[in-house]
Order: structure tokens, then sequence, then C-alpha cells
């Protein structure tokens, strides 16, 4: 399936995948207003063993078929906001 990819200028490292060219009518109001402006980024293929950085492709997949759009948040940020001590 080709989808399309694009980057959130508001939220850093949240990318947002459409099933089609600029299909932002697919997001909800709510979800639209949270990301902003996004930038196109590219256009890719994706099949359910693809292997992606930080998503597993087939529920992208299921998300693109199912809704039109998938959002890929940012990783939970695990470190401790403070040094520890040894």
């Amino acid at each position: 399936m080709l989808c399309f990819v694009y980057r959130s200028r508001r939220k850093p490292d949240t990318y947002l995948y459409l099933s089609s060219r600029d299909g932002f009518q697919a997001l909800p109001d709510a979800l639209l207003g949270a990301i902003g402006e996004a930038e196109f980024v590219m256009d890719l293929v994706l099949w359910p063993q693809r292997t992606l950085a930080q998503e597993d492709a087939a529920q992208v997949l299921r998300n693109l078929l199912q809704r039109g759009f998938h959002v890929q948040l940012p990783p939970p940020d695990t470190r401790l906001p403070f040094p520890t001590a040894h």
C-alpha cells in the first residue's frame, strides 16, 4: 500500500501517515488541532512485514485501512529528570 508521511511542525518527533496525499479530512478535528501544520516528508510503500524504525508496519496498515490515518508519537522519555547518585 502506498501511504504518505507528514511531520508535525508543532509536536517534535510526531508523524502522520495518510492513505491519500493531503487526506487531512480523514483526521478528527481534535487530532488535526493537536498536530497543527503538517509538512510532507515522503511517500512510502508499506506491506505487513516491512521494517519501520519505530512502528509496526502491520499496525500502521490496519489503521490506514480502517481510519485512513496513523499517528506516530515520539517514544516515551525513560530518562530520570535528575542524575542519580551512586
